[in-house]
């Protein structure tokens, strides 16, 4: 366990690239980890108290540094961790193997792309409308198939929060979440490979 490795990974609020690195979980908790930009303008780091452990993560969606906690074991969970900026409600920040965070990272960047472009064009309800509306239709075809959006408890009543860039679709019954993101055409294109949804709520 000690020796396992985990990729970290987020995108500089600096100059902009994705900044991924390898680290031991023995590194993570005998003296903590960084993980700096080539610019030098910024550098995740991470903290171990014995029990949990606390990240501090430069975001390059808002530009402000997120502080996020959690236990060594969800480090190590299949798929990996990500976590999320407060201000505009996205992942900011991934922790996992290699080619998940990769993968995130690669989203990351056309995210934080077309941020920018929002903002210099005075700002928009959705950050690419086009692709929401098409992902809000795509929810509705599914949902008018029989069992099209459950809940892993059993429930088939959820609540539909729309957000900027995402989609949350939340079981009446337990409370879970499923995001969907709404940002870009390989979202629209994920969830286009899906006949059915399952929330992800305690069996």
């Amino acid at each position: 366990m000690q020796n396992e490795m985990r990729t970290f990974g987020y995108l500089c609020p600096i100059c902009g690239k994705s900044v991924m690195a390898a680290r031991s979980l023995f590194a993570l908790e005998a003296s903590g980890v960084e993980v700096e930009c080539e610019c030098g303008g910024s550098a995740l780091r991470t903290e171990f108290d014995g029990q949990r452990c606390k990240i501090f993560v430069p975001c390059g969606l808002c530009g402000e540094t997120h502080t996020a906690q959690c236990g060594i074991e969800n480090l190590t969970r299949e798929g990996g961790v990500a976590f999320g900026c407060a201000k505009t409600q996205e992942f900011c920040c991934f922790v996992g193997d290699e080619g998940n965070v990769e993968k995130h990272l690669r989203e990351l960047e056309i995210l934080a792309q077309k941020e920018k472009q929002n903002r210099e064009n005075g700002g928009e309800q959705f950050l690419d409308s086009v692709i929401m509306y098409e992902i809000l239709s795509e929810l509705k075809e599914i949902a008018a198939r029989e069992n099209g959006i459950v809940c892993a408890c059993g429930g088939h009543d959820y609540a539909m929060e729309i957000r900027r860039s995402a989609v949350d679709l939340i079981c009446k019954s337990c409370g879970a979440k499923l995001r969907i993101p709404a940002a870009t055409e390989d979202d629209l294109d994920d969830l286009c490979c899906h006949l059915r949804l399952t929330i992800p709520g305690e069996v």
